[in-house]
């Protein structure tokens, strides 16, 4: 399941193309959850990926943590079905970009943390995360755009 949005900007989000290339590596079905406003996003996802089903702004809250607590997995942004998602104890990863799993984590022991301001490999360093912003001021958003789909799905399949 994936929750590609972030009602607080798109310094939250990381790139749709990189959740539809998530989902064509995958050979199960990928759920796209969402609000009403989320819904052209993960339509360009779900056009992108033909293994999606886009919910998004077809669920209720409740519906949504159904659907949350059925799956094996979740990718989310820093949002709050990421947190449902911790909450429920679901495997996941969490994508940071903007924001800090510093101040906002989710607390579950089954989270992958994909940050890229905390990742000694990432070069050159990320030295503008987090900024807070709901829009990258520096226009490039490398905080969540250098976050490739392999890393993900290397996350989900550590133990």
């Amino acid at each position: 399941m994936f929750a590609p949005g972030a009602e607080y900007g798109s310094a939250k989000r990381w790139p749709a193309a990189h959740y539809a290339t998530l989902a064509a590596q995958l050979s199960l079905p990928v759920v796209l959850l969402g609000s009403a406003k989320e819904a052209a996003l993960c339509q360009k996802i779900a056009s992108a990926a033909p293994n999606c089903l886009n919910l998004a702004g077809k669920t209720s809250v409740a519906e949504a943590i159904e659907w949350i607590a059925a799956t094996k997995f979740v990718v989310s942004n820093d949002s709050g079905l990421m947190h449902i998602a911790a909450a429920l104890g679901v495997q996941q990863a969490a994508l940071f970009g903007s924001s800090s799993p510093l101040h906002t984590p989710p607390l579950n022991d089954k989270a992958t943390v994909l940050w890229l301001k905390n990742d000694v490999s990432y070069q050159p360093p990320l030295d503008c995360a987090p900024c807070f912003e709901r829009e990258c001021p520096l226009g490039h958003t490398r905080c969540l755009n250098d976050i490739s789909a392999q890393r993900v799905l290397d996350a989900l399949n550590e133990p």
